[in-house]
């Protein structure tokens, strides 16, 4: 604090507010089942995904949320005519449920991902495809996690 007799400065005092409006946008309340299902509806136009095709594919019991190996994969000839156009992933207690999409077109050769994510509880990860014909397909599998990757102490 520069201010004045230890009170801080206009601008040391919107940036401390600046960071908690941040703090609170972010925060793990807003993590819900229900966001995940607004998210995904906003992702699918309302249209209810098929299961099938598509595979998510992360260890069912974790110790740590840190950085949780995801792959995931889809059937497809990803041919010109018929092919994965993309594959979203989302969870539902992370403060923004919108992991990831990862875009593809017949020239990937397959639909394949991977990658890490963090996770800050237990909860159910969702893979949605989207074919080039417009159809959803879906894969969903809950996690268990021991130690969330929000909360760890590293001082």
């Amino acid at each position: 604090m520069n201010g004045l007799f230890g009170i801080p400065t206009r601008r040391e005092f919107l940036a401390l507010g600046a960071g908690a409006a941040a703090a609170l946008a972010a925060s793990p309340s807003n993590a819900t089942p229900e966001a995940m299902e607004k998210a995904i509806r906003e992702y699918t136009g309302g249209i209810s995904p098929m299961p099938g095709r598509v595979k998510i594919d992360i260890p069912v019991l974790l110790e740590s949320g840190s950085a949780v190996p995801t792959t995931v994969t889809c059937e497809s000839p990803m041919t010109a005519a018929d092919h994965v156009k993309e594959i979203a992933i989302f969870n539902e207690r992370n403060p923004l449920p919108n992991v990831a999409i990862f875009h593809f077109s017949s020239k990937s050769g397959r639909a394949f991902a991977a990658t890490r994510i963090r996770l800050g509880d237990s909860q159910k990860v969702v893979a949605i495809a989207r074919m080039s014909d417009g159809s959803l397909y879906t894969d969903a599998i809950e996690v268990v996690v021991t130690l969330p990757a929000c909360s760890e102490d590293f001082g």
